[in-house]
């Protein structure tokens, strides 16, 4: 699915990638905004912004059928069960992404670094038929994906890069290279991942204490001058994720009786802008 002139130019023109493991086009591309037109499906991938994602599971009924499963592939550790919410449980993976890409222009995809990776599981973690049909797809397709032994502590694995990491580049408006170079922004990212293990723990995600390590690991090994697609949407003024990142580890903090002063601080930075590009600045 696609919408508006991104939907026009694939096609009319096909689906150009530019990647740093090589460029190519996928002509024609196979493209609608009407999920009627194409019926149930064996599989959904649900890879929107957090902030429309209300909106595509809405979008999304007319594909699933009684054995669709549906992948949702979002920032933030709350995708899987609005969807569950919406479309029904027994439907529904936990499931994430790594990559750093961004659109350039409707119908022209750059991707900027780090390996694709896809990781998915059953929300109860159990082995499935589909999950591995899934897991095959994605093989076959030449992205590493992973079924990890717990798919949640894997999820909020991911949450506990990208949270920091987008926020405090849309507040500095730096780069990954020197978000991880300068003392003082590094020690902001490591107690900013350290809450989260906190809170991760505070609400029964088994999220290990040498996984901060790990992480700045994996960052340190990004290229220097990437930057978060949060941190991209805030500073070009668009509506970004911040509720479905910073903004959720202060919720998701206040309701278990957690603090947060790191992340309450970014949030509370970037709610301005945020609610400027919304039109909902006072």
């Amino acid at each position: 699915m696609a919408r508006g002139a991104h939907l026009r130019a694939l096609r009319e023109d096909g689906l150009r990638v530019e990647s740093v493991a090589g460029d190519f086009t996928v002509r024609p591309a196979s493209a609608t905004d009407e999920p009627a037109e194409v019926g149930s499906v064996d599989a959904v991938v649900v890879a929107v912004k957090s902030w429309q994602l209300a909106g595509a599971a809405e979008a999304t009924r007319p594909l699933v059928g009684e054995r669709t499963v549906i992948l949702p592939l979002l920032n933030g550790v709350e995708a899987a069960f609005q969807l569950a919410d919406v479309l029904g449980p027994e439907h529904v993976l936990g499931g994430l992404c790594r990559i750093i890409a961004e659109k350039i222009e409707p119908g022209h995809i750059r991707h900027a670094g780090a390996e694709p990776y896809v990781a998915l599981g059953e929300l109860d973690n159990r082995r499935s038929e589909r999950l591995e049909r899934l897991r095959n797809a994605f093989a076959g397709a030449g992205v590493a994906v992973e079924v990890p032994d717990d798919i949640h502590v894997a999820l909020w694995e991911k949450f506990l890069l990208i949270a920091p990491v987008s926020g405090l580049g849309a507040v500095t408006r730096a780069p990954i290279g020197v978000q991880r170079r300068l003392p003082e922004t590094r020690a902001l990212l490591e107690e900013a991942m350290r809450e989260i293990v906190t809170l991760a723990r505070a609400r029964g995600v088994a999220l290990a204490a040498e996984s901060v390590d790990r992480t700045l690991a994996f960052i340190d090994g990004l290229p220097p001058e990437g930057t978060a697609s949060m941190q991209r949407d805030i500073v070009e003024g668009r509506p970004s994720e911040l509720e479905a990142q910073n903004g959720a580890v202060v919720r998701l903090g206040r309701e278990v009786g957690l603090e947060t002063p790191v992340h309450s601080f970014l949030y509370a930075s970037l709610l301005p802008m945020e609610q400027a590009a919304r039109g909902e600045a006072p």
